[in-house]
């Protein structure tokens, strides 16, 4: 395989493997105990949550995602409720660690980073939906460590979402990247291929293969984890 600028990994159903419905539902169940005692109303709480991702996603580059999420939260609850934010803070880095009982592990995650690193600079494009803490928490439930990374994208440094191309530009453009020289891995074809909107070249894993539109996959270059372990020999 060529040597790239970058190549760039998604983190869930990728190097982390997980039931994206089953992780949620941990996820969400431990955040509602969390918060419980400040009066946080469980259905609300995660209306809100899901509220605050959807405008996330649907951001177009005036703020950070960190500003968007919280705007929408303090819309909702008002700007007084915004005095709770360490508690979440520290829910990331305290009970958000027991939703790794709701992912599983691959060990080839460790090998296939490896391999890459002698390819070029790795970078985690994953969606940033996340604090920084709960996504360094991640990466290393995968067995990795964040300083495998040269970039990691979070909720903190990112003003854009999967699948928004321009989530990917904006990556390219801070990293001073040609895109034609980049490589997207990634498992869910609606939020990572589109990378190749750009001109990266792209890999589908098929481990935790999402395909919500049900694509035609035959254009794809694609494999399991084991398959991308061996075009990296």
């Amino acid at each position: 395989m060529k040597k790239y600028q970058a190549i760039l990994f998604d983190l869930d159903g990728t190097l982390l493997p997980m039931d994206q419905e089953e992780f949620v539902k941990t996820y969400f169940g431990l955040l509602v105990k969390k918060v419980a005692p400040l009066g946080y109303e469980p259905k609300k709480l995660v209306d809100s949550i899901w509220k605050g991702t959807y405008a996330m996603v649907q951001n177009n580059g005036h703020c950070n995602n960190y500003d968007r999420f919280w705007e929408v939260f303090g819309s909702i609850y008002g700007q007084e409720k915004l005095k709770d934010r360490p508690l979440f803070d520290e829910f990331y880095r305290q009970e958000f660690q027991m939703a790794r009982a709701a992912c599983g592990f691959d060990p080839l995650s460790k090998q296939v980073v490896k391999k890459a690193k002698e390819l070029g600079p790795l970078i985690l494009a994953t969606n940033p939906i996340f604090p920084q803490v709960a996504t360094y928490s991640r990466i290393r439930w995968a067995g990795l460590d964040p300083d495998d990374f040269t970039f990691i994208t979070t909720y903190e440094n990112s003003s854009y979402c999967k699948p928004n191309v321009e989530y990917y530009r904006e990556i390219v453009e801070k990293m001073n990247l040609d895109p034609h020289q980049c490589l997207m891995i990634g498992n869910d074809v609606e939020e990572d291929m589109v990378s190749a909107n750009l001109g990266m070249d792209s890999y589908l894993v098929t481990n935790c293969l999402i395909n919500s539109k049900n694509k035609d996959l035959s254009n794809y270059q694609k494999g399991s984890m084991n398959d991308l372990l061996n075009l990296f020999q």
